[in-house]
C-alpha cells in the first residue's frame, strides 16, 4: 500500500484514542456510503478530520484523491488548519473547501468546454439585481410589482432544481427567443410568462458578459459533468473520497453534483480487491449532518438529501453521534424535548457527561421595550456581579426587524454590543466602484461592471452618453466595451461626450496593460486603479467626514490583497477578486475565541455553527416564533422548531428565554401569545422569574374573582422590573404612568387610584384634561443643548428620549434653527430642531 511520502504516519492509536465509540467507528468505518448523525456540539468537525486522516493513512489514499466540502470559508479554513495538525503542511494543497469554491476551480479548468472562458465574472447580489433592472427597463415592466429581489428568488430556485431556460420558455413564452429586442411579455397577470422570459434573458446576457451569479457556480458545473463524458471521467478518477460536512442544508442542485463527482450513476463496478475505494467504481462518500438543524428551506435546502440518504446510496451505513461536548444536561433536555414533537424524524437525544447545571431563566415582559431593558439589565449583572465577558454573552432573535429594541435596551444600559448583518465590506459603495475597476480589467465583456464605472468617479458620462453606446454596442453585436472602445464611430455624439469617453477607453487599456505585467501583485494593481481612476483623489479631496471613513476602506481592500499575496504561492488578479466575491455572511462572523468586548446580536439564522456560554433567546410569542406564516403549515412549523433547537443548542453554560406580552407589528401594537416552544420545554427545566406579563395577570385575576384585590398577594410584585422612566417619553410598563396616568402591567395604579383594597370596585376618578396653551414658534424658544450641525453627517446613528433609536437621513444647516431629519423606524421619520432636540450621537 503506497502512500505520500509528506502525509504523517499516525498510528490508529494516536487518531481514536481520545475519540468515544461511536465516533472512532465513524472514523473507522470501511464502505462506499457513510452517514455521520451529528447532533449539535458532538464533535463533528474533529470526526471529519480524523476520517480523513485515517482514509490517508490507514487506506493508502493520496492526499490530492480526496474532497472535503464545508459550507463557509470559514469553516474549511478551520478544517484545513486541523488536518495540518494531523497530517502535515501537504493539507494545504488539498482540495478542502465550499462547494462553490470547487466548483470555480472546476470551471476555470474546463469551462470553455461549455462557452465559459476562463476569466469569467462572478455576480454578487448587487451586480445581479442591476442587471435585473436593465433588463426591466429594456422589457418595460413594472419592477416594483416584480421586485429584482422576488425575481432574483425565483431565478434561484429555478437554478436550484436544475430547471432550465429551456423547459420554462416551451411552457410559459414559446415565442420568446433570448436576446429578442422590443419584445412585450403579453397575458397580463400571468407572472410565470414573465418569470421564464426574464429567467432566459437574464441566462443570456450573463453568457455575453462571462460572468455567473453564485448558483451557476454549481449549475453550471453540473452541465459539464453530464455534457463532457471524458471531464466527469476525470473527476470520477481524481477524487475517490468524497466528504461533505453540513449535508442537511445541501440543494438538489449539490445533491446533483455529489452524484455526478462520485460517479454513482456512471455504471461502474467497484474495485473489491482494493483496500479502500480503489481506482475503479464510485468514489466512497461521507456525509456529515444532522436532520434537526435543517434550518435553510428558503434558500433551496431539501431535508429528503439526509432523511433519504440511505435509500439513495447503496449499502449506505448510518452512525448516530448522539454525545454533546457543548452545552449542560439541562439545556440539551430543553432541546430533546422541543425537537420531539416534529414527525418523521430519525430518533436521536443528546446527552452530556458534564451535569445538569443551572435551569433556564425566563421572562415575560410588558413590551417589546421591556423585554429589552431586562434582558440589558441582566447582561449588565452578569457582567458586573459575575465576571461574565461581554463577548461571552449572545441575544438571538428570529428576524431582524427585532434588533431594534434590542439595541434601544442595551444602548440606554451602556452595554456594547456588536450588530452581526449589517453592510458587509465588500458591499460598501467604494469598495464595489474599485472592484468593478478591477472585474472590468480581468473581463472586458462584463457589462455590468463597465457601465457601473463609466461616470464613477463623474467624468462627464451621464445617462445620455451610456445610452449611446449601449445602443452602438447592440448595432455592433458586440459588448458595452465594444461601444466605448469604438466610441468614434458613433453617429452625432458631441465632442464634449466623445472626449471623456475617449480619455476613460484609453485609461481602461493601460490599466489592462498593467495589470498583465503585475498580474502577480493584485495590491500593485488595486494601488494603480486607485489612483489612475480618480477613485482615491475624489474621496480625499471632499469635505464630507464620512468619506474619510471610505477613504480607509480602500485603504483596507489594498492590505487585503497584499495579504492575499503573502498567502497565496501564485497569485493572480484573476485569483483574488474569486476570494473576494466567495465570501459568504457566515465568515465575516466575529472569532469566538478572541475578546471582543461586545454584546453580540444575531439572527438564529445567523447563530447556527456558533457557542456562547450564555444565550438570550428572544421573542419568543406566537407570531414571532414560530413565524406567523408558519402556523398553518406544518412543514414549515417543522423548521420553525428546528430553528428553536438550533438556537436552544448555541448555550453552553446559561439559557435565558424571553418574550414580550405587546410588541408593535405594522406601526400597530399588537398582543402575543407565548410561545408553543415554551410549553414544550418541561417545566422543571424553567425558572420564570415573571410568568406572565401585567395585562395577562389582570385577566387571570378578573377570570379567577373579580372581588379579589390585586395587592401583594395577588401576583403583582414578584420580582418585578423597573425599566428607566424616560423610556421612550412617558413609560410604558414602569412605575409611573402610562396615558392619562394610569400604569399598564406596574406598581403603580391601573385605571383607578386605588390598588389592593377593595376599594378599586366601582370608584371612579375624574380627571381633567390639561388646558393646551398656544404652540410657539420654534425659532423663539430658548433652549439650546449645544449640538452642532457640522457633527452630523447622513447615515450617523442618535438615540432620542421618546422615539429611540434612528438613523440621520438630512442634515439642513440653517444656523441657529439647524434641522436634523432622522429616521426612527416604527416611530417613523422626524424633523427635529437641532439645539431643541433630546438627542445623543452614537
Amino acid at each position: 500500500m503506497q502512500r505520500d511520502p509528506d502525509v504523517i504516519a499516525r498510528p490508529p492509536e494516536a487518531l481514536i484514542g481520545d475519540l468515544n465509540p461511536q465516533q472512532a467507528e465513524a472514523v473507522q468505518y470501511r464502505g462506499p456510503a457513510l452517514l455521520i448523525g451529528a447532533g449539535a456540539g458532538s464533535g463533528k468537525t474533529r470526526v471529519l478530520t480524523r476520517r480523513i486522516a485515517w482514509i490517508l493513512t490507514q487506506f493508502g489514499a493520496w492526499p490530492s484523491q480526496v474532497l472535503a466540502i464545508t459550507f463557509t470559508n470559514k469553516a474549511a479554513a478551520e478544517m484545513r488548519e486541523r488536518l495540518e495538525s494531523l497530517i502535515g503542511p501537504v493539507a494545504s494543497r488539498m482540495w478542502v473547501s465550499t462547494f462553490h469554491s470547487a466548483c470555480v476551480r472546476i470551471l476555470r479548468r474546463d469551462g470553455e468546454r461549455i462557452g465559459l472562458k476562463s476569466g469569467f465574472t462572478i455576480y454578487d447580489t448587487a451586480d445581479c439585481d442591476r442587471l435585473i433592472k436593465l433588463i426591466a427597463n429594456d422589457f418595460n415592466f413594472d419592477v416594483k410589482r416584480y421586485t429584482p429581489r422576488s425575481i432574483l428568488a425565483r431565478i434561484s430556485d429555478y437554478k436550484n432544481n436544475l430547471t432550465g431556460t429551456r423547459e420554462m420558455l416551451a411552457q410559459y413564452a414559446p415565442d420568446f427567443k433570448p436576446g429578442q429586442r422590443g419584445y412585450r411579455v403579453g397575458r397580463i397577470g400571468n407572472p410565470e410568462e414573465l418569470y421564464a422570459v426574464v429567467y432566459a434573458e437574464y441566462q443570456h446576457r450573463l453568457a455575453a458578459a462571462n460572468a455567473v451569479d453564485f448558483d451557476d457556480l454549481i449549475v453550471r458545473t453540473v452541465e459539464l459533468l453530464r455534457a463532457c463524458p471524458d471531464v466527469a471521467e476525470y473527476y470520477h478518477r481524481k477524487f475517490r473520497y468524497i466528504l461533505v460536512d453540513e449535508y442537511q442544508d445541501t440543494n438538489h442542485a449539490q445533491y446533483v453534483l455529489i452524484r455526478e463527482l462520485a460517479g454513482v450513476d456512471a455504471g461502474e463496478h467497484e474495485d473489491m480487491g482494493a483496500v479502500g475505494a480503489g481506482r475503479v467504481g464510485p468514489a466512497w462518500i461521507t456525509v456529515v449532518g444532522d436532520s434537526d438543524q435543517s434550518i435553510y428551506a428558503f434558500r433551496g435546502a431539501d431535508i429528503r438529501n439526509i432523511q433519504d440518504f440511505e435509500q439513495d446510496f447503496p449499502n449506505a451505513k448510518t452512525i448516530m453521534l448522539e454525545q454533546n461536548y457543548r452545552s449542560t444536561q439541562t439545556i440539551l433536555d430543553a432541546a430533546n424535548a422541543v425537537i420531539a414533537h416534529n414527525e418523521g424524524r430519525k430518533p436521536k437525544r443528546l446527552w452530556t457527561a458534564a451535569g445538569a447545571g443551572e435551569q433556564i431563566t425566563a421572562y415575560a415582559a410588558d413590551t417589546a421595550q421591556l423585554e429589552a431593558h431586562w434582558i440589558a439589565a441582566q447582561i449588565k449583572r452578569l457582567h458586573t456581579d459575575d465576571g461574565v465577558r461581554y463577548s461571552d454573552i449572545a441575544v438571538m432573535y428570529r428576524a431582524n426587524a427585532q434588533s431594534r429594541s434590542l439595541e434601544e435596551g442595551l444602548i440606554q444600559a451602556r452595554v456594547p454590543y456588536q450588530l452581526i448583518g449589517g453592510t458587509k465590506f465588500y458591499e460598501r459603495r467604494e469598495v464595489k466602484d474599485a472592484l468593478a475597476y478591477l472585474q472590468a480589467i480581468v473581463n472586458p465583456a462584463d457589462d455590468i461592471n463597465m457601465r457601473r464605472i463609466l461616470n464613477v468617479p463623474k467624468r462627464g458620462l451621464g445617462a445620455r452618453a451610456e445610452s449611446q453606446v449601449t445602443l452602438h454596442a447592440q448595432q455592433i453585436g458586440g459588448t458595452f466595451w465594444d461601444g466605448v472602445a469604438h466610441a468614434d464611430q458613433i453617429e452625432g455624439m458631441t465632442a464634449r461626450t466623445l472626449n471623456p469617453l475617449m480619455r476613460f477607453a484609453q485609461m481602461m487599456q493601460e490599466l489592462r496593460e498593467f495589470a498583465q505585467e503585475h498580474d502577480a501583485k493584485p495590491s500593485q494593481i488595486v494601488a494603480e486603479v486607485l489612483e489612475r481612476s480618480g477613485l482615491l483623489e475624489e474621496l480625499k479631496k471632499s469635505q464630507d467626514p464620512q468619506d474619510q471613513s471610505r477613504v480607509e476602506n480602500l485603504s483596507q481592500l489594498q492590505s487585503v490583497a497584499a495579504e492575499y499575496e503573502q498567502n497565496t504561492p501564485d497569485a493572480t488578479l484573476a485569483g483574488f477578486l474569486e476570494t473576494t466575491a466567495l465570501v459568504a455572511d457566515s465568515d465575516q462572523l466575529p472569532d469566538e475565541s478572541q475578546d471582543s468586548g461586545k454584546v453580540t446580536l444575531m439572527t438564529l439564522h445567523t447563530a447556527k455553527g456558533l457557542e456562547y456560554p450564555i444565550v438570550f433567546l428572544t421573542g419568543m410569542e406566537q407570531g414571532t416564533f414560530p413565524h406567523a406564516r408558519a402556523m398553518e403549515d406544518t412543514s414549515e412549523l417543522s423548521e420553525e422548531r428546528r430553528l428553536a433547537y438550533v438556537g436552544i443548542t448555541r448555550a453552553k453554560r446559561h439559557l435565558f428565554v424571553t418574550r414580550a406580552a405587546v410588541r408593535a407589528q405594522w406601526g400597530r401594537s399588537a398582543e402575543m401569545m407565548p410561545s408553543q416552544f415554551l410549553d414544550e420545554i418541561p417545566a422543571d427545566l424553567i425558572d420564570w422569574k415573571r410568568k406572565e406579563a401585567g395585562m395577562e395577570r389582570m385577566r387571570s385575576g378578573w377570570r379567577a374573582n373579580a372581588s379579589h384585590d390585586f395587592g401583594a398577594h395577588g401576583g403583582w410584585n414578584d420580582d418585578e422590573f423597573d425599566a428607566p422612566s424616560s423610556f421612550g417619553g412617558s413609560s410604558y410598563g414602569s412605575r409611573s404612568s402610562y396615558g392619562s396616568g394610569s400604569s399598564y402591567g406596574s406598581r403603580s395604579t391601573y385605571g383607578s387610584g386605588v390598588r389592593g383594597s377593595a376599594a378599586h370596585a366601582g370608584k371612579v376618578t375624574t380627571r381633567r384634561a390639561p388646558v393646551r396653551q398656544p404652540a410657539q414658534p420654534a425659532s423663539s424658544l430658548k433652549a439650546d443643548n449645544h449640538l452642532r450641525i457640522e457633527d452630523f453627517a447622513v447615515g450617523d446613528k442618535v438615540t432620542h428620549d421618546k422615539f429611540g433609536l434612528g438613523t440621520v437621513v438630512d442634515a439642513q444647516d440653517k444656523g441657529r434653527n439647524s434641522v436634523l431629519t432622522v429616521d426612527f423606524g416604527s416611530s417613523g421619520v422626524k424633523r427635529l430642531m437641532l439645539r431643541v432636540a433630546p438627542i445623543e450621537k452614537l
